[in-house]
């Protein structure tokens, strides 16, 4: 309840980059923000969730083609006593009479990866603000005509990546912003995560110990685990190389410049499912995506990078994050920082908790009880309320276009990379020089 007063105060900003033209500009600040979404499973539900403990959001229409997820759905709305959506479904094609509406201001989109880009464009095209899940497009030429788009409607898109708003994350941008790392060199990160159980259900053991996929599985395995058969790539970078670009200023006088990309064999996806149920033909497919895929950038101010994606294995959570500049390093695997000269011992870690505790971002120290009990440990809070904000106020989002792109392109980059015997892949420059003068916004206030 106090998440719901703090809204409802409508109080908090955004990190705006630029006021939008004129010509998609509706008035001055919404009282209220109209939103419909097109797609309510599992984490379509999430974002609901959010909408449903503010009042300056109203959830106007909700889209999805099962009846079970709409089912959830409605649940949400009777046990929070908002008044139910209209609904759209029947077809793939049903969230087209959703964007038809002229009582829409913005769209959450929450579907499989491979309706992203075709919902994102005609959203756009509808005048609405985009909130997208990752992953932008498929293909290369995906992100050009996503960008095409924007840049003819107006229309701002955000790549809802939560990460760059986890609390650690946001703590070491403000130590890298006062310099404490010093110059930065180089950077790691990636998505490193057992999703065996994701991938694989049977319908009775939700996020268990199921062996199907597809249309007899539910949730993300109806969809997400023919991706790992289908691509040998990095399926899924934004988790890791969201935050770093913020680390490393991407777009903002740096960009990313070339790629190359390895993949180990694949194995661990075949031997799960032979373990957990012997003989099931499931365990003979060629699984297509290597259990472990490395990524290695370079950048225009000499940085590198290195991604990981690493989900088909036995092994803890981590996203594996690594900041090291010339004055020090932050690794989050460790929980360890090391600053030349300030740090406890020469030449030894300190824990990097009362470094984080420390130098906590502006934004988690003022907001952090607003966030209390949302999502991934309250960064689905901030990412939602900045998506929320920026409607409200016709500015554009503090992730933009051009930063959600970068991210995901480099799904069919890496992709490329590893069909070419690992040869270099040149990075496209979405922002067309831009990027030497933009100037980043992203969490720079401690008023949004």
């Amino acid at each position: 309840m106090d998440r719901r007063k703090f809204i409802s105060s409508g109080t908090v900003l955004v990190a705006g980059v630029s006021i939008l033209p004129s010509s998609v500009v509706f008035g001055r600040n919404m009282q209220k923000v109209r939103l419909g979404y097109i797609g309510v499973g599992l984490r379509g539900r999430n974002h609901i969730d959010e909408g449903l403990l503010r009042d300056d959001v109203d959830i106007v229409a909700i889209c999805d083609t099962q009846e079970q997820s709409l089912k959830e759905c409605r649940a949400q709305f009777i046990k929070s006593g908002k008044k139910m959506p209209q609904e759209y479904t029947g077809s793939v094609d049903a969230y087209k009479r959703l964007l038809d509406r002229k009582d829409i201001d913005a769209v959450i989109i929450a579907t499989p990866w491979q309706f992203h880009k075709q919902m994102a464009i005609d959203a756009m095209r509808s005048g609405k603000y985009v909130g997208c899940e990752v992953i932008a497009g498929i293909t290369a030429e995906d992100h050009w005509d996503i960008v095409k788009v924007h840049e003819e409607t107006g229309m701002p898109y955000m790549t809802l990546e939560n990460v760059c708003y986890r609390r650690d994350v946001m703590a070491i941008l403000n130590m890298q912003r006062q310099h404490l790392f010093g110059e930065m060199i180089h950077l790691e990160g990636g998505y490193q995560h057992n999703l065996r159980t994701v991938l694989f259900n049977d319908g009775q053991h939700y996020y268990g110990h199921g062996a199907e996929f597809g249309p007899k599985a539910i949730s993300e395995a109806q969809w997400r685990t023919q991706f790992n058969i289908d691509r040998n790539a990095d399926i899924y970078p934004t988790h890791g190389v969201g935050p770093l670009m913020h680390y490393a200023n991407i777009n903002y006088g740096n960009r990313f410049t070339s790629l190359v990309s390895f993949s180990s064999k694949a194995r661990g996806l075949a031997a799960y499912v032979e373990e957990i149920s012997p003989g099931n033909p499931n365990a003979k497919i060629n699984y297509k995506n290597g259990d472990v895929i490395t990524t290695i950038i370079n950048c225009a101010n000499g940085e590198t990078v290195m991604l990981s994606h690493d989900t088909h294995l036995p092994r803890p959570y981590s996203l594996g994050f690594r900041v090291q500049g010339t004055k020090g390093l932050w690794m989050d695997v460790n929980n360890s920082i090391y600053i030349e000269g300030k740090s406890k011992q020469d030449d030894d870690w300190d824990k990097a908790d009362e470094w984080l505790d420390k130098y906590d971002h502006p934004l988690w120290k003022k907001y952090n009880k607003y966030a209390e009990g949302a999502g991934h440990g309250g960064m689905d809070w901030f990412v939602f309320n900045s998506f929320v904000e920026s409607v409200k106020r016709r500015v554009q989002t503090p992730i933009d276009v051009y930063d959600s792109v970068t991210m995901s392109v480099i799904t069919p980059l890496s992709e490329k990379s590893i069909a070419e015997g690992n040869m270099p892949q040149q990075f496209p420059d979405f922002t067309k020089g831009k990027w030497k003068e933009r100037v980043s916004k992203f969490a720079l206030s401690d008023e949004y």
